[in-house]
């Protein structure tokens, strides 16, 4: 095997000498350091590369298994929608994927009907009834 020429690593940007079964492909040179932030660098580009990869694969996965009966699993008013039918319709990612936006929905609104105040017209309580008055003002003894 033939040695390869020294190259400037990529994050020290130090001069290495490539290992002979990487040769050209090594990037970076052997520090825990380097290799470590290489690693984050190749993992954060991916990622950009595939932003929904990670949200794919769980939807995947919720699909392929035997789907729970969603009817009682769903809040109140989720729950009397025909479920069933959804799944036919667009199958199971897709009745899941409505399910989870309902939810999300509901849960929505339910925040912004809490944050109104209750406006009643009558008092809760009944308050006592003031003193007779004399035409002074003063209270009757």
């Amino acid at each position: 095997m033939a040695l390869s020429r020294k190259r400037p690593c990529c994050v020290c940007r130090c001069w290495f000498q490539p290992e002979a079964r990487v040769r050209t492909r090594q990037r970076a040179c052997s520090k825990a350091e380097c290799q470590t932030e290489r690693r984050r660098r190749t993992q954060a580009d991916w990622g950009r590369r595939n932003p929904g990869y990670f949200a794919d694969r769980r939807m995947t996965a919720r699909g392929a298994k035997d789907p729970p009966p969603e009817e009682a699993r769903m809040p109140v008013p989720l729950n009397q929608l025909p479920w069933a039918g959804a799944q036919d319709a667009f199958g199971a990612q897709g009745a899941y994927f409505i399910g989870v936006m309902g939810r999300m929905l509901l849960r929505s609104a339910q925040d912004q009907y809490e944050s109104y105040l209750l406006d009643s017209r009558e008092l809760p309580v009944r308050l006592p009834l003031a003193p007779d008055q004399d035409q002074t003002g003063s209270a009757a003894q």
